[in-house]
């Protein structure tokens, strides 16, 4: 019995490893589907439904990565006219030359250097 539930946390931890570490394209169907499935195992027997809700979840974050993926390629077309490769390598290029991440649109958060405190006024004198 504590050999099944170490196997199963081993496999959620490897699970949860692999879909935290895809640098391409998220994961998709099969990924959240079989992380879906092992939660859903483990919340009372309910694999199926859990394979089913991780699947769409895939679905839909690949679909989020490859429509942002689509709107960087148009915004590096607009820069450079007449630039060969796909949208996928387009999308790159533009993450490159704008340092964005894949995902965000918005370049990093550079820090703000620390500005002093403003000086406070000196209080009123009642006489």
């Amino acid at each position: 019995m504590i050999y099944r539930k170490a196997a199963v946390v081993a496999a959620v931890m490897l699970s949860s490893a692999l879909a935290v570490g895809a640098h391409a394209e998220p994961g998709g169907c099969l990924k959240y589907g079989a992380i879906g499935a092992v939660g859903g195992h483990l919340a009372d027997h309910h694999g199926v439904l859990g394979a089913t809700a991780g699947c769409v979840t895939g679905m839909y974050k690949r679909h989020e990565y490859r429509k942002e993926a689509r709107m960087k390629a148009h915004l590096y077309d607009q820069e450079h006219p007449g630039a060969k490769g796909t949208y996928e390598q387009k999308a790159t290029a533009y993450d490159v030359e704008h340092s964005t991440v894949p995902g965000a649109m918005t370049p990093f958060a550079t820090p703000k250097p620390a500005q002093p405190p403003a000086a406070a006024p000196a209080p009123a004198e009642h006489l």
